[in-house]
């Protein structure tokens, strides 16, 4: 879920009668005489609506983004979820991770239409190109090794991670040719978490929750996104999840060579190979069976070529490297 400057991938946001309390809710956190203008969708995520409010008034024009929870499911979570992303941005507020300003939260939708959260507008895009593959992953290595390095007092530490899959609750692709892969792969979570050293994990830390100024040598971040599942745990477990991301957006080699550029960075891995593998794994088949959860923000951001049937291969082929590599 990005909010940067999104040329191609934002569109018309017709007012509804359900945008009118929160447009109320917005307006009274405005300074004088400013209101909302232009509204537009942003695209890229799938868990909550964005939108681009373009603030107009006496001063300089700027913008600022809201993100509502409309779908019932998350709308249950909202209370967790939207409080969790407001502490989470308050304390980044104060360190130098590119994030969001927070502004106000209305995790309950006490005051809105649906569950929300108002924060400042970042500059720049996501970039899923292949062209910038290599570029993009090593500044992603980057950021992610900094946000992990940041020391985070006892009292303003987040949750605990939740796994997003188990041995039991994977779903193996009906139409899979390998199946004896896929039971290797359930078979190596199959087995009590590696000891570690927990760290602030973004938890959703992927090419499409981070934000890009620039090009060529002058590429840089400009802004990380999405901090509703901010959790305390293993790096690996973030550094897998970017991991798999890599390997279905470019194929799996650029999955497997993440968490070199993690380490060169200055970022600590477990060195247990087979500890490696298990938050590796874990990661990769909480995406099963077909990976295409994540296809449709990719297509809508541009990636056309990242069919169902593309992910799904470029699913097993990583599994098969990550044992190749750890197993």
């Amino acid at each position: 879920m990005t909010h940067g400057d999104r040329t191609a991938s934002i569109r018309p946001d017709p007012e509804t009668p359900a945008w009118e309390r929160t447009r109320v809710w917005v307006e009274r956190a405005l300074g004088p005489g400013e209101r909302v203008g232009a509204v537009t969708s942003l695209r890229g995520g799938w868990t909550s609506r964005m939108r681009r409010l373009d603030i107009e008034g006496p001063g300089e024009p700027y913008a600022l983004v809201l993100r509502s929870f409309v779908t019932p499911f998350f709308v249950r979570h909202a209370p967790g979820l939207l409080t969790r992303e407001a502490d989470v941005l308050r304390f980044l507020a104060d360190t130098p991770v590119p994030a969001a300003r927070l502004h106000r939260v209305d995790a309950r939708a006490r005051h809105c239409d649906h569950p929300s959260l108002l924060m400042s507008h970042l500059p720049g895009r996501i970039r899923l190109d292949p062209g910038t593959a290599e570029r993009t992953a090593r500044l992603l290595a980057r950021q992610l090794a900094e946000i992990h390095a940041l020391f985070v007092p006892e009292e303003a530490r987040p949750r605990v991670y939740e796994a997003w899959t188990s041995p039991d609750r994977v779903r193996v692709p009906a139409a899979t040719g390998r199946p004896e892969l896929w039971e290797r792969a359930v078979r190596a979570i199959r087995r009590p978490p590696p000891d570690h050293r927990p760290r602030f994990l973004h938890r959703d830390f992927h090419p499409g929750n981070v934000l890009f100024t620039g090009d060529g040598d002058d590429l840089a971040v400009s802004g990380v996104v999405d901090w509703v599942e901010t959790s305390w745990g293993p790096a690996d477990l973030d550094v897998a999840h970017c991991s798999t991301a890599l390997a279905l957006l470019y194929g799996a080699p650029a999955g497997l060579g993440f968490a070199g550029h993690y380490t060169a960075a200055g970022g600590v891995l477990d060195d247990d190979p087979a500890g490696h593998l298990y938050w590796r794994m874990l990661d990769a088949l909480a995406f099963a069976p077909d990976a295409d959860k994540v296809g449709t923000p990719w297509r809508e951001a541009g990636r056309h070529d990242l069919t169902p049937d593309l992910l799904a291969g470029r699913l097993e082929e990583y599994l098969q490297g990550l044992f190749d590599r750890y197993g």
